[in-house]
């Protein structure tokens, strides 16, 4: 709840009707979701507008709304109208960061924020137990991220971990401004975007902003816009590194995963190892849990309490989703998202599974901009490498199969789809019980109807 002059000043609002004004705020977004007593705030997405449902916000039982438009105050309730209520929203969000008294770590990077935050938060699950919260799924936006501070205004919490999301050029920093983060855990900066960000330099000074206001660095010891920006940052980071040997030298706190058994923790002069189970496919996952244990070493777990949780921790759901249809074959779902590197790090996993054939199923990445051709030809000819039948889909199928005929695999190997449908066709008509067929691509292809087809 944020008190109601506290709310007044942080969205330098008008207030209509403040005689009836609640003592405190609890904000909802949602007429659904309203509880009596709540504050609706009216926001505007692509397809709706809540200023037209103030008048339905009230009969739900709100007491007050924030608006942007006059039009939409409802004659007798306290309104608060505000220049922007997206811009209240992150306002009323920063109010409610003032008001916890825990630590605050926030997550971004081209790929792997989301793994990176759900693996962080099971090691911490483990050691603060439900003292730690983690914003759901994806939502990392101004809208997300104002939501879970929100609710976690006047939570018992030691810990939240906030997922930050860039889209569009200084993205983050707003977020930032809000969520003032103790921690920053930068995964990569790759080129997800990197069309809507309008260069590489622009998404690397979009992704940089998740320090700008003063967080302990993260870092990801093989990136190298890390590597080359990290001596702009005030104090040393903690460096982390998913590697095949211990031969990084960061010359700072460094944390190494060598392989999937050892896990060596460097600070100064002193080094610890310790053997560990990791049970997680692919090394761009490694690299992710390597990036968690390092903040929660930031956070204070202990190391052995850590290495007594690596091998109980999960991937999220859609993320390299293993998937076992009785007498058909075992499916990957890893289409949640796309770009190069996790196109790249996906067909490097699937390499390692065991299966009487490997079949690919790749639809295309978006937003890659003039890079996107190139881009595809290189997943082409990784997959070439790695599979027995590829099938491809999308806007750049036929850069995807000339990528892979220049990788050694043959055209009459590649299969081009034109509708998810006819993938799950093919498969179902195609495929054995000994085969296993990874599915990645871009989430606008929604690659879980194929899962959905196949399942039916």
């Amino acid at each position: 709840m944020i008190p109601f002059e506290l709310a007044v000043r942080a969205t330098n609002a008008e207030v209509a009707a403040p005689d009836r004004a609640p003592a405190a705020l609890r904000v909802a977004t949602d007429t659904r979701s309203i509880e009596p007593g709540d504050a609706f705030l009216a926001l505007r997405g692509e397809r709706f507008d809540g200023h037209a449902y103030t008048g339905e916000a009230v009969a739900r039982g709100a007491k007050a709304l924030i608006v942007d438009e006059r039009s939409a105050a409802v004659e007798g309730v306290t309104t608060l109208i505000v220049p922007s209520t997206l811009q209240a929203y992150l306002a009323l969000a920063r109010v409610a960061r003032e008001r916890f008294g825990g630590r605050v770590v926030a997550v971004t990077g081209s790929a792997g924020k989301t793994t990176t935050k759900e693996l962080l938060a099971q090691l911490l699950f483990a050691h603060y137990g439900g003292r730690v919260a983690a914003s759901p799924a994806n939502e990392n936006n101004e809208i997300g991220v104002s939501k879970f501070l929100l609710a976690n205004a006047d939570a018992r919490r030691d810990v939240l971990v906030v997922e930050m999301g860039a889209r569009h050029y200084d993205d983050i920093a707003p977020l930032v401004v809000a969520a003032r983060p103790d921690i920053g855990v930068l995964t990569n900066v790759g080129e997800a975007h990197v069309e809507i960000m309008g260069s590489r330099e622009r998404l690397a000074h979009t992704k940089w902003g998740l320090f700008s206001g003063g967080a302990r660095a993260v870092l990801n010891a093989r990136d190298e816009v890390s590597l080359a920006r990290a001596p702009s940052l005030q104090d040393a980071p903690h460096w982390f590194a998913a590697t095949d040997d211990d031969r990084i030298s960061t010359g700072g706190k460094t944390t190494l995963l060598v392989g999937a058994t050892r896990l060596i923790a460097i600070e100064g002069d002193r080094t610890v190892e310790r053997a560990v189970d990791v049970r997680l496919p692919g090394a761009h996952n490694r690299a992710n849990l390597v990036a968690a244990i390092a903040t929660a070493l930031e956070l204070g777990v202990p190391l052995d309490a850590i290495v007594a949780t690596v091998p109980h921790v999960e991937l999220p759901k859609g993320r390299y989703e293993a998937i076992d249809l009785p007498g058909r074959p075992r499916l990957i779902y890893d289409a949640y998202n796309a770009n190069l590197s996790g196109m790249l790090a996906a067909l490097d996993a699937f390499a390692q599974e065991a299966g009487e054939r490997r079949i690919a199923v790749l639809a295309s990445m978006a937003e890659l901009g003039d890079e996107a051709p190139a881009m595809h030809e290189r997943v082409g000819e990784r997959a070439a490498s790695t599979v027995d039948l590829l099938l491809v889909g999308g806007k750049y199928a036929d850069e995807l199969a000339r990528g892979a005929v220049a990788g050694g695999l043959s055209s009459e190997r590649i299969v081009r789809f034109a509708s998810n449908d006819e993938a799950a066709r093919w498969i179902d008509a195609s495929g054995r019980p000994g085969d296993v067929v990874l599915l990645k691509g871009s989430r606008v292809y929604a690659l879980e109807e194929i899962v959905e087809r196949l399942r039916a």
